[in-house]
């Protein structure tokens, strides 16, 4: 969730925060229809699945907490984690995929502590990771943009493989995903990672049908439509500019170093920024005021950490991308850091 609050003396948006939880949903629209331009109905269908499951997920535990139901179903906070946990999962995982992480975020990592503004941790970014550990072959199984499928994947298509593993023509998931070429495909970070580990240069393998002709074919255009939504937020002064500047900064260093050492094994910054869930992350998730840091100080070196975790996890870790665990280990980090970065108290002096 992203809705600004400052450190004091007392600087806030009177705006409610149902309309604030709106206004972020809008600006997810552009990323959210480059996904479904690039990979077809998947992920909307899998956000309409994970909004329908946290409304009732919510209702019900509201409802045994003798919590007032309309005001705090409805405040929007909710829909937001279904939104953004459904635009993380592959567009092709099972249903009950989504039903898990929803249940997960909403009735563990929110519900469970009070509710929000309560929660220590971000609670898309939980159900996500737990979905990651505890199902990781549904999790991984991504796949390609439209342009390198052999199977049509419309909307019928999507819904069946979705729900009973296979279209109506018969084909599973895994033969979807298997390229033009007759290889079963990942993503560009995933791609990358294997084959420099294969002993491949990022040149060689880069030539390859899922980076396109750019960086990442569909990927890039996916994070430039959710860094116009980040934009559109910062202008409308709903989240801080300094987490997500700070954040990308980080990754800008790291990755800048790392090429300017071996080209050969590391890939570009525009490559990291463009791949992945980076922009999402940068903007949507890393900026939510309960989980992170509240100073301004603390902003800067919550993005830059995460920046540099990122770029770790990447680059030395088991996972392909990392930005959902870079994301809770600086939720784990935010208390300590705003306590040594919060501003005096006005018209404190040094004694």
């Amino acid at each position: 969730m992203a809705f600004w609050i400052a450190s004091s003396p007392h600087n806030h948006i009177q705006s409610e925060t149902s309309q604030l939880m709106r206004h972020v949903i809008y600006a997810a629209i552009p990323g959210i229809f480059a996904q479904w331009y690039f990979f077809g109905w998947g992920n909307l269908i899998h956000i309409g699945l994970a909004i329908l499951t946290a409304l009732l997920c919510e209702f019900t535990i509201l409802a045994l907490r003798n919590k007032p139901i309309g005001k705090e179903l409805f405040d929007g906070s909710a829909i937001l984690t279904a939104v953004l946990l459904g635009i993380c999962l592959p567009a092709l995982a099972p249903w009950w995929i989504t039903v898990i992480g929803v249940i997960f975020a909403i009735g563990i990592a929110k519900q469970l502590y009070g509710g929000l503004g309560h929660n220590p941790f971000n609670p898309a970014m939980t159900g996500y990771v737990v979905l990651l550990i505890s199902f990781p072959l549904q999790m991984t199984t991504w796949q390609p943009p439209l342009s390198l499928l052999n199977i049509e994947l419309n909307l019928s298509n999507t819904l069946s493989a979705i729900f009973t593993g296979f279209t109506l023509e018969g084909y599973s998931v895994e033969q979807i995903r298997t390229g033009i070429d007759g290889i079963t495909m990942a993503t560009p970070l995933d791609t990358l990672k294997t084959n420099t580990t294969l002993g491949l240069t990022v040149y060689e393998s880069m030539t390859a049908n899922v980076f396109g002709d750019n960086f990442a074919l569909g990927w890039e255009w996916i994070n430039a439509g959710f860094f116009i939504g980040g934009i559109y937020l910062i202008i409308k002064k709903m989240i801080p500019w300094q987490t997500p500047v700070s954040f990308l900064a980080g990754i800008f260093i790291c990755s800048l170093v790392a090429y300017s050492i071996n080209p050969d094994s590391s890939p570009s910054t525009m490559f990291h920024w463009l791949s992945g869930a980076t922009m999402i992350g940068a903007f949507f998730i890393l900026t939510d005021p309960v989980t992170g840091a509240t100073s301004i100080k603390g902003r800067i070196i919550v993005g830059l950490l995460a920046g540099l975790l990122v770029y770790l996890i990447r680059t030395f870790g088991g996972y392909p991308d990392g930005v959902a665990f870079a994301i809770l280990l600086c939720n784990m980090a935010a208390p300590l850091i705003d306590q040594y970065t919060r501003p005096r108290t006005y018209g404190h002096t040094k004694g």
